[in-house]
């Protein structure tokens, strides 16, 4: 038997009327204490202005439903390295498994490299393996690991010392 087929989702730019979806979604992955060293979402206007536009997008249920978003932020504000982003990539909990990942990084990958970017990278706590297994299934490696990077400041974890992944993807026709 095999499983049923779950419903295509959309991928579009992100608008404001999406942020209350995307806040409840940003919040579950804090929750975690696997997803962020972020303690609490931004509001709207502080997320907007440290994302760049173009790369805030959504992934939409057929009903409208936001099932996951994925963001880019500049790396440096040096001219040399304008083609490198850090990205954020959040599935709701009950849309994980479904491909909505694969939908939203494989768009991400395609909005920016229209754009001239060329290395799109992440830093993932090592015991977010759902991550790494999404990322590395959808063209990105593991550049390194950053022992002891920064201290968690919340939940179970806080006081705490944590490493991270440092992966990336780089483009192939960039």
């Amino acid at each position: 038997m095999t499983a049923p087929e779950q419903p295509a989702v959309t991928v579009r730019t992100m608008r404001e009327d999406d942020w209350p979806a995307v806040l409840g979604i940003y919040r579950e992955g804090i929750a975690t204490g696997h997803a962020t060293f972020e303690a609490d979402v931004p509001d709207w206007e502080r997320f907007t202005n440290s994302r760049l536009p173009g790369h805030r997008l959504v992934a939409e249920a057929p009903e409208g439903e936001i099932l996951g978003w994925a963001a880019v932020s500049a790396v440096s504000a040096r001219p040399v390295y304008a083609g490198v982003v850090e990205h954020s990539v959040y599935v709701a909990a009950e849309a994980r498994g479904r491909g909505v990942g694969s939908a939203l990084l494989q768009a991400l990958a395609a909005s920016t490299e229209q754009c001239g970017i060329w290395t799109i990278q992440a830093s993932i706590f090592p015991e977010n393996a759902a991550s790494l297994k999404l990322h590395l299934a959808n063209g990105f490696a593991v550049v390194g690991r950053r022992s002891r990077i920064a201290r968690m400041s919340y939940g179970p974890s806080a006081g705490q010392w944590r490493d991270t992944v440092l992966i990336e993807r780089r483009s192939p026709i960039i």
